[in-house]
């Protein structure tokens, strides 16, 4: 039911940005998430798997995002993040691509991506930021380090943005 909802909020929000006379231009599609929960038995490993809780809610978000139509997958060099959208990648049968925020180029993203619907998975403490970046504006806060439940959607038409913050349990 929840990937209906979010279907739909999808449609709502690419029709919102529609007018009559730019029916010629693509919308770009930016879906991003955190990755599922990690394995957090040791502290000192920097790249740590996800935990049971993580795999089942990897497995839930491939089956809330099933009806978006992906065409680029991008994802942190981490386990936790590649693991995340694993299930997505596979179903669509697309290559994860591995970004790097330290090295990332967001007017060169922007403009390979233009038209297309993307995922991308981070980290809480970029996620956020690269969706500030993207809509232009300071709304959105650092993740809490135990919320992997948010789903930010946002479109792009013709130079309007518009943006949702959705909580998927």
């Amino acid at each position: 039911m929840k990937s209906y909802f979010i279907y739909f909020l999808s449609a709502f929000l690419l029709f919102q940005s529609c007018t009559k006379e730019v029916k010629d231009y693509k919308t770009t599609s930016y879906y991003l998430i955190r990755h599922a929960e990690k394995d957090r038995s040791d502290i000192n490993n920097p790249d740590p798997h996800l935990n049971d809780l993580g795999l089942q809610r990897a497995e839930k978000w491939a089956n809330t995002l099933k009806h978006i139509p992906f065409d680029e997958i991008y994802s942190t060099n981490y386990n936790r993040t590649i693991e995340t959208v694993q299930t997505i990648a596979k179903q669509r049968q697309k290559e994860i691509k591995i970004y790097d925020l330290d090295n990332f180029d967001l007017t060169n993203f922007l403009t390979m991506t233009t038209g297309k619907t993307v995922l991308i998975v981070g980290h809480s403490n970029t996620i956020p930021g690269l969706v500030n970046k993207i809509i232009e504006k300071d709304k959105y806060d650092q993740i809490k380090d135990y919320n992997n439940s948010n789903l930010y959607i946002i479109y792009s038409k013709r130079g309007k943005i518009s943006d949702a913050l959705l909580v998927i349990e």
